[in-house]
């Protein structure tokens, strides 16, 4: 199920097996009775528009060091969703945006749950660039978006949905 072998809560070795009002098998400890439920995590991000396209970055850092995303990562203890999602921004894009709506909440078993925010660059503000955690910042299109080159099936999913909005939207503003 997982490597934790200790409960985090007294130290005694953790168990496996079935509790009452659980659906499936727990690890547990015998000597408190902590339950260590294993969960996903949350990562926050944004898509930065501007001009009709989107900012993505091409990864400094691994995983997928060098494939292209938008900014995201993942959400502290002490952040809000859209806190986490403005600062991941600021440090793979060195700059700030302005939230805007959630686009969307991403999730797939094994993996982390996206939380999507649509955000725009600040009038004035910094352009995106390079930072310590990526190589490159470029804005896309909807049709120029690289898509052999993205670093996880999520980025996949919100780049394909977010195509698809745009593509909506221009073709409702048609006159």
């Amino acid at each position: 199920m997982t490597s934790i072998s200790y409960c985090l809560a007294c130290g005694s070795a953790l168990s496996e097996g079935s509790l009452p009002g659980e659906i499936r098998p727990r690890l547990y400890c015998a000597s408190c009775g902590y339950i260590h439920y294993i969960n996903p995590k949350v990562v926050c991000g944004t898509l930065p528009e501007q001009d009709g396209g989107i900012w993505l970055l091409r990864r400094g850092i691994e995983p997928r060091l060098g494939y292209w995303t938008y900014p995201a990562g993942f959400q502290e203890i002490d952040e809000s969703s859209d806190q986490a999602a403005l600062r991941e921004t600021r440090e793979e894009l060195g700059c700030d945006v302005k939230i805007g709506a959630l686009f969307g909440v991403y999730s797939r078993p094994g993996a982390p749950v996206n939380v999507v925010y649509r955000a725009r660059m600040i009038d004035g503000g910094q352009s995106p660039r390079p930072t310590d955690e990526s190589i490159e910042a470029r804005l896309f299109a909807a049709d120029e978006i690289p898509w052999n080159d993205l670093a996880f099936p999520s980025t996949y999913a919100v780049l394909r949905d977010w195509a698809a909005s745009v593509v909506r939207h221009q073709v409702t503003e048609a006159p």
